[in-house]
């Protein structure tokens, strides 16, 4: 089996001349492994998409859902998942559109990584948009239980997986939990609009529960607490 979870990851610095580091790592680096597994001999060949490839949305979303991506990262994302599907007479691929993923180690240009820190050193929250966008939030553990059922399971070659959280929450109603987690109280500044981000995800997770027994436990209060412990120690 091969996993493929390389690529450059990020919506806002997609923009502009760095765009060609996207295209060379998410789409060319996609072909060029997906050429080589061609030649193998391969039981399963999973490519970890997003739920980028989606867009704007209202309500859930389900995985036949139009694909219409804001911006050029979610182009490169859903290239991938095209050369996967040309290459699917001679590799057994599965797709996994994750939804935000976040906890311990998450990366440091990521929401919840930078409310933290910036409340741990009491330094004022930038917010990107008015707070109101929600998202479905999956936490790391979650997804990765997820990612890990396709070992076993047989009738997923051809799928296409989204894997979303147990919940779903505004960014507002985020730091307030923060908030609550830590003690402090959030003086908050926003810091630019967003641009090429949906303002709502929601994931149907129905598909993912029918064919890899995928049931989230994570609560995002209990998420929250788990990535404030692990980036507490952190930036000690």
């Amino acid at each position: 089996m091969v996993y493929h979870l390389a690529g450059i990851p990020g919506v806002r610095s997609s923009w502009g001349a760095d765009f060609r580091n996207y295209v060379d790592s998410n789409i060319l680096g996609t072909q060029r492994l997906l050429e080589a597994c061609s030649q193998a001999s391969l039981q399963k060949f999973v490519f970890a998409s997003t739920s980028s490839v989606y867009g704007e949305t209202t309500g859930q979303v389900s995985e036949d859902r139009k694909l219409a991506p804001l911006a050029p990262y979610g182009i490169t994302k859903l290239t991938g998942e095209h050369l996967c599907r040309v290459y699917s007479d001679r590799v057994p691929i599965v797709i996994l559109r994750y939804f935000t993923v976040y906890g311990p180690r998450q990366r440091s240009d990521m929401a919840f990584h930078r409310f933290i820190k910036q409340l741990l050193k009491n330094e004022s929250i930038t917010l990107i948009g008015d707070g109101s966008q929600s998202r479905d939030f999956t936490y790391i553990k979650d997804c990765v239980e997820a990612t890990a059922a396709i070992v076993n399971t047989a009738s997923v070659i051809g799928e296409t997986i989204n894997i979303g959280g147990k919940e779903r929450a505004t960014v507002t109603n985020v730091i307030r939990t923060l908030e609550l987690l830590t003690g402090k109280q959030a003086n908050i500044i926003q810091s630019g609009v967003m641009h090429g981000e949906p303002m709502h995800t929601w994931a149907d997770i129905s598909k993912a529960n029918k064919l890899l027994n995928y049931e989230p436990k994570i609560s995002l209060m209990t998420g929250l607490a788990r990535e404030l412990e692990y980036l507490s120690h952190y930036y000690k």
